[in-house]
């Protein structure tokens, strides 16, 4: 959702089914020129100061060719540069990142996705996956750190603080007394179960029988320290982490409303789902990354848009090339095997060893020719059940004419009405006024904000309508009319919508034109316990998956660490090890 927390490989790993290499031994190609757009030569990235270019960087033609410079095609991609492999990423779009690019209007720089993040700077082998696979290409990402946020709930307005202490003071004012129990309950359950939930760094997952080496063995002590430290009912009580965290709430028989609401609410963040539907692992690790001593939040000091810049500036630095408005029309398939990709344009790009879509399974899908794929993988895809699409905010205002206060917080979460769940349309909004911390962002003395309702926005009220009707901007008005509120509900009395320099309302048909995604679909709407995300081989030689339509979901943690994965599978164990040794794994 918001989050970007590391997700935990080690519980991931333990029902994840082992897929068949598709490659190894690649060759290291010569340096090319890389970061190329279309377009005219004359304008700028607002992910950055990247060169803008013409003609199609260097030859048609790589060892591997990646469709799509979301987070996991980019980290794919890095990754695969990083040993020493001949990459292109093909973006349709004229900014690379994906839902995570950011973009600029008179001055104000806007992230378009991913908001809240944790763990960027961290190292070592419970880091972040994203901050793994940045430490592998030996870039940095400067942060602002800070711990609090504020909540706008039907209880009342607090500022909401990370910490093991700070929160027990939220609960007593607005909970009472018996929260304050359950939430404790709650931790001396769930914490020391932490160290099984992150025991294995995702960097060293692979998708064949090599992980047994760099992940299974590699960490083989680590892990049995961690069974050890937590005794017979702590090791059992890591034989659910595979399961939905509302059976471990249920099993310690957590009564009270607001602490069921809120685990409800920090799931629904984390996964786009409840905590019925999210892994106990996930839950546990976000419990150990929020509630532990000296915890912070950080925000990238230049925006989403530096994270995707670092990825590309890695890419770039092994040889990687990287070239956008390059709309890929079709998989090209020969002797059953993907060879290569075609352009809208006519231009064929062969792939020498494999092809990586970073588009969801149902783009994908698309991308192929009908009888490509055994009819049972397709109906697979097509039954897979879909979240719901967006609901954006885009607003730039002068601080001072607005009369907001010095002290505004970056993040604010509002629920309306816990009644009618957290996932609920029109019910749960989030804003992040980023410039708090990252004055640059914005004029001096102005703030941007990114307002969302995230993977809640029925796609089906949307369907058909022509964007340039009436309807469409009636629609538009009415669905919007809820974040407008939540934001005069955060930014105070001062606030006039009117005055904004810059109003941009997106909708589930924005999120489908220019991010490609099929219905505008947050991703795959697999719950815990019913089902578990595709690997990213598929049954087509040499064609491989990673994002968000694969494990380990979704968010950016996890397709960051699909990208690492799918990297790591197209080359030897032998190559995967020398690089978990060369950044201390």
């Amino acid at each position: 959702m918001i989050l970007s927390l590391s997700p935990p490989m080690a519980a991931s790993f333990c029902g994840w089914t082992l897929q068949p290499p598709s490659l190894s031994n690649f060759r290291r190609p010569p340096v090319r020129s890389s970061f190329i757009r279309a377009s005219s030569s004359s304008s700028t990235s607002s992910n950055g100061n990247l060169p803008i270019k013409k003609s199609f960087p260097g030859e048609p033609e790589a060892d591997v060719v990646v469709i799509g410079s979301g987070i996991g095609g980019l980290c794919c991609g890095a990754l695969l540069a990083r040993y020493n492999q001949d990459v292109l990423v093909l973006e349709s779009h004229d900014l690379p990142g994906g839902a995570a690019h950011s973009f600029e209007i008179k001055g104000y720089k806007f992230d378009s996705g991913p908001s809240l993040f944790s763990g960027l700077q961290s190292r070592g082998p419970q880091a972040n996956p994203l901050a793994q696979v940045l430490d592998a290409l030996g870039e940095s990402l400067p942060c602002a750190k800070y711990d609090s946020w504020m909540v706008y709930l039907p209880e009342g307005d607090f500022l909401s603080r990370i910490g093991p202490t700070d929160f027990f003071k939220d609960l007593e004012k607005y909970a009472g007394p018996n929260a304050v129990k359950e939430w404790e309950k709650l931790l001396g359950a769930i914490l020391p179960l932490s160290s099984a939930a992150m025991a294995l760094p995702p960097l060293s997952i692979r998708g064949d029988l090599g992980v047994l080496s760099t992940a299974a063995a590699r960490y083989a002590p680590s892990l049995l320290k961690s069974f050890i430290k937590m005794g017979p009912q702590g090791a059992l009580g890591a034989t659910k982490l595979l399961r939905p965290f509302l059976e471990i709430v249920d099993s310690l028989e957590l009564k009270d409303p607001f602490i069921r609401n809120w685990i409800d609410l920090l799931a629904f963040l984390l996964a786009g789902v409840k905590s019925d539907g999210i892994l106990s692992a996930e839950m546990i690790y976000m419990f150990a990354e929020w509630y532990k001593p000296g915890c912070t939040l950080e925000y990238p000091i230049d925006g989403s848009g530096a994270v995707v810049e670092a990825l590309v500036r890695g890419l770039e630095k092994f040889g990687g090339r990287l070239s956008l408005k390059s709309h890929v029309e079709n998989i090209v398939i020969e002797n059953g095997k993907a060879v290569g990709v075609k352009l809208r344009d006519g231009q064929f790009v062969r792939a020498r060893k494999a092809v990586v879509s970073n588009a969801s399974m149902w783009d994908t899908l698309k991308l192929l020719p009908p009888g490509a794929l055994p009819d049972s993988y397709v109906t697979g895809v097509n039954t897979t059940p879909q979240c719901e699409s967006f609901m954006h905010l885009h607003l730039g205002f002068d601080a001072k004419e607005q009369g907001i206060a010095d002290d505004l917080e970056i993040h604010h979460i509002v629920v309306n009405d816990w009644d009618r769940g957290v996932d609920a349309d029109q019910n749960v909004v989030l804003i992040s006024v980023p410039s708090v911390l990252s004055p640059n962002l914005a004029p001096p003395g102005k703030h941007v904000l990114h307002a969302y309702m995230p993977g809640t926005e029925p796609f089906s009220l949307w369907e058909g309508l022509d964007r340039r009707s009436a309807e469409y901007k009636d629609l538009k008005s009415q669905r919007s009319e809820v974040m407008w509120k939540a934001v005069e509900r955060a930014l105070g009395p001062g606030f006039k919508r009117e005055k904004c320099e810059v109003s941009l309302v997106g909708t589930p048909l924005t999120h489908q034109r220019f991010l490609r995604r099929n219905r505008g679909t947050y991703g795959p709407a697999i719950e815990a316990g019913k089902g578990t995300f595709p690997g990213h081989s598929t049954p087509i030689p040499q064609l491989m998956c990673c994002g968000d339509s694969t494990f380990p979901g979704i968010g950016v943690p996890a397709v960051a660490a699909s990208g690492a994965i799918v990297a790591n599978s197209l080359v030897t164990v032998s190559k995967h090890s020398e690089l978990l040794d060369a950044i201390g794994l």
